[in-house]
């Protein structure tokens, strides 16, 4: 009996190794395929701007990498006793508008540079509606809990969002053209725009990207969503909110990724690195006794062997909480 639907995912020609560089961008699931890369050593740079859900807002803070933007102090606001911009998550916020400025405006120095030589860059649009301030028609990444009177909400067009991507894409290739682009689309429902909304909204999404795949020889399409729609389809892999995929969901979803985009030789060293991480947590019954003393000599050893391989990989917190354990 099978009890999971059939689904291949046609491997990737191009594959990422371990010494890329990976800028990861979009909804709160990019993070959670973002943090997993950083946990095994892969060299990313997540979210300069924070979390993102709309096409617009990731294309416009693309572009902002492109040509190293600077924010000034007037595209800044005050709401609620803190100091925000419409064009970055509140993890940006502060009290200080002084603090605020510096630390997006460092983020874009740090975006600039990375993306520049980045191999690769992986995009996660988790919707199609969008928010415009309704004084001005500036289309907003965050709303920082601001009054709905603020805004005007807009379900993008399909024709829109290809021109906006197919734009920056444009603008990315002589930026750096060596880069490839992977687009996903997140599985979290967004259920505050309702059910028939969210589906109207993903369908867009789906829609575009193809459109952008089929036009892009740089571009290919990893089926997040699809994998937790339609492959796993059941309640018990989403969190409580029945929104958000769960930890166990995100991981199956990670190892399809890992099978369709990595080297072989970064499965390998992936599963090497995974037995280091899983040691550090390793909880002893006696820390002083010899068995543990034994076992923190042996991860030390396997410490060495893969700072040999991976003379570009830092292991330093390892080979720190094994010293001095």
């Amino acid at each position: 009996m099978e009890l999971l639907l059939p689904f291949n995912i046609t491997p990737s020609s191009s594959k990422i190794s371990y010494p890329d560089k990976i800028l990861l961008i979009g909804s709160c699931f990019s993070e959670e395929v973002g943090n997993r890369l950083h946990d095994l050593k892969f060299n990313v740079l997540q979210n300069p701007n924070g979390i993102l859900y709309d096409p617009i807002s990731i294309t416009r803070s693309l572009n902002s990498y492109i040509t190293n933007k600077h924010y000034c102090a007037d595209e800044f606001f005050e709401l609620n006793d803190l100091w925000h911009s419409w064009q970055h998550h509140s993890a940006f916020s502060g009290i200080k508008k002084e603090d605020v400025i510096q630390k997006i405006n460092h983020s874009q120095d740090e975006a600039h540079s990375f993306l520049k030589d980045a191999k690769w860059l992986i995009v996660t649009a988790g919707t199609a509606y969008r928010y415009i301030l309704s004084n001005s028609g500036e289309p907003v990444a965050n709303c920082h809990k601001a009054p709905s009177s603020f805004f005007t909400k807009e379900l993008l067009a399909i024709e829109h969002i290809v021109s906006e991507l197919s734009s920056t894409i444009s603008n990315l290739q002589p930026f750096n053209p060596d880069l490839k682009i992977i687009f996903t689309i997140s599985p979290v429902r967004h259920v505050r725009d309702g059910v028939i909304e969210n589906n109207r909204s993903k369908a867009r999404l789906i829609e575009a990207v193809q459109v952008i795949k089929d036009q892009f020889e740089m571009v290919s399409y990893f089926p997040a969503y699809e994998i937790i729609i339609d492959v796993l389809r059941d309640y018990r892999f989403y969190k409580t909110d029945r929104v958000h995929p769960t930890e166990e969901a995100t991981g199956f979803v990670f190892e399809q990724f890992c099978n369709a985009y990595l080297d072989h030789s970064s499965l390998d060293s992936l599963e090497k690195i995974k037995k280091l991480n899983a040691a550090m947590k390793h909880k002893p019954f006696n820390e002083s006794g010899m068995a543990h003393q034994k076992f923190k000599t042996a991860q030390l050893e396997n410490i060495k062997r893969l700072k040999n391989t991976f003379p570009f990989i830092s292991f330093s917190k390892e080979e720190e909480y094994f010293s001095n354990e």
